[in-house]
């Protein structure tokens, strides 16, 4: 599978590679620990930062979460789009809350002024 995002060709298969340095070294970086969880969000669902920290360990990991999505180096593959504030909003993106928006619209979550609408029921919870 070949994924093109702004660019970037990244496939599966790079991800594997990446992941699988971590895990035969039996040491998973924190960020590696976030991005496999993150993984588990479907289409269609968000989490946010505080659910996904608490997901790895993490007590008031927010910030850090919040770093490790903006230095994703797999946005194509590891959905950082689908992680958002704790009040459905939809926070920062590294290219754009607006394309982080139109990302989420496509994947079926309907956005108003910034914020998701039903945001009880797009939420996914670990």
């Amino acid at each position: 599978v070949r994924l093109e995002w702004y660019g970037k060709k990244q496939t599966k298969n790079t991800w594997n590679a990446w992941n699988n340095r971590f895990r035969d070294n039996q040491t998973l970086t924190l960020s590696t620990r976030v991005y496999t969880k993150l993984l588990q969000v479907p289409e269609g669902k968000v989490t946010t930062y505080g659910d996904l920290a608490k997901a790895v360990g993490l007590e008031n990991g927010q910030r850090a979460i919040g770093t490790i999505m903006k230095k994703n180096p797999y946005p194509s593959i590891v959905p950082c789009h689908r992680v958002v504030k704790f009040d459905g909003k939809i926070g920062g993106f590294v290219y754009g809350e607006r394309v982080k928006s139109q990302m989420l619209i496509k994947e079926g979550i309907k956005i108003k002024d910034g914020k998701i609408i039903d945001f009880d029921n797009e939420n996914f919870y670990f």
